[in-house]
C-alpha cells in the first residue's frame, strides 16, 4: 500500500490571506489543527506543512500544535538552514523533507541541488538524523541527486514529479521515464522513495508505473478539491483512489 502525506499548507495560504498582522480574539479561519484533524479522518498517513523562512503560510506554531495535537506522523518541509534546523529542533517531526527556497516563487520550484552543497547538508542531516527526524532530500529525479542524497545518509528521497504533472500530455511519458529510472536507482542504494509535486487523480494511473514507491505527498489538488467537498471527503478520494491503484504499482 503505497501511502498517502496530506500537504496542509494552502489551508494556511488561504488564513494569512484575510488574517495575517491582525490581531484577533478568536482563532483565525480556517484553523491549521482542524484540517490536519480533518484529512486524519479521511484516511491521511502522514501530515505535510512547509515552515519557510518568510513565513507565509504556515507559521511554527502550526507546527508545533499540529505535532502535539495529531496523532500522524508529521512531515515538516524546510529549507537547509542554520535557523529551520532551530525550529525542527522544537519541534521534532517524525520526518524532515529539506527543499529549496527562494522567496519569488510562488511554491518549490525544482528540486534541492545537493550535489552542490554537500558539506553543508552532511551537517544538517547529521543533526535532524540526532534529534530522532528521518530525513529526506526533495530532488530532481538525476542520478547524481540519487547518489549523493545516499552518500550524506539521508534514508529517503521525494523525487519531484513537478515536470512529469505540467508537461504537455504527449511529452509526459518522457519525464515519466526518468522517474522511473531515478526510484529504481534510488532503491538500489537503499533508499526509500517517495513522490510529489503537482500530482493530481487523473496523474494516478501512469504514477502507479514508478517502482518502489512508499508515499506520496499530495496537496494543492486536494485542498482545491476540498472547496467543493470538504477535506475528509477530499483527501478520502484520493486514498481511496491510491488504495485502487495499488496492486497496479511495481
Amino acid at each position: 500500500m503505497v501511502h498517502l502525506g496530506v500537504n496542509i499548507d494552502h489551508v494556511a495560504t488561504l488564513r494569512q490571506a484575510r488574517y495575517a498582522g491582525e490581531s484577533t480574539a478568536a482563532t483565525p479561519e480556517p484553523d491549521v489543527l482542524d484540517a490536519a484533524r480533518a484529512a486524519m479522518q479521511g484516511g491521511a498517513d502522514s501530515i505535510t506543512l512547509h515552515v519557510r523562512e518568510d513565513r507565509r503560510h504556515m507559521q511554527e506554531e502550526d507546527a508545533l500544535c499540529v505535532r502535539r495535537e495529531v496523532p500522524l506522523p508529521l512531515n515538516l518541509e524546510m529549507g537547509a538552514t542554520e535557523s529551520m534546523l532551530a525550529v525542527a529542533s522544537r519541534v521534532r517531526p517524525n520526518f524532515v523533507c529539506l527543499v529549496p527556497e527562494r522567496r519569488q516563487e510562488l511554491t518549490t520550484e525544482g528540486g534541492l541541488d545537493v550535489c552542490a552543497r554537500r558539506a553543508q547538508l552532511r551537517e544538517l542531516v547529521a543533526a535532524l538524523t540526532a534529534q530522532g527526524s528521518r530525513v529526506s532530500m526533495f530532488i530532481a529525479p538525476e542520478p547524481e541527486q540519487i547518489h549523493a542524497s545516499a552518500e550524506l545518509g539521508a534514508p529517503m528521497v521525494e523525487l519531484h514529479t513537478g515536470r512529469f504533472a505540467n508537461t504537455a500530455a504527449h511529452e509526459q511519458e518522457e519525464e515519466l521515464q526518468r522517474l522511473i529510472r531515478a526510484a529504481s536507482l534510488a532503491h538500489s542504494l537503499g533508499l526509500e522513495v517517495h513522490a510529489g509535486h503537482g500530482i493530481r487523480l487523473a496523474h494516478l494511473s501512469q504514477i502507479a508505473r514508478i517502482p518502489y514507491l512508499s508515499e506520496l505527498n499530495i496537496g494543492h489538488t486536494i485542498i482545491a478539491r476540498a472547496v467543493f467537498v470538504g477535506l475528509e471527503q477530499a483527501v478520502c478520494e484520493m486514498k481511496r483512489a491510491i488504495a485502487e491503484l495499488s496492486p497496479s504499482f511495481p
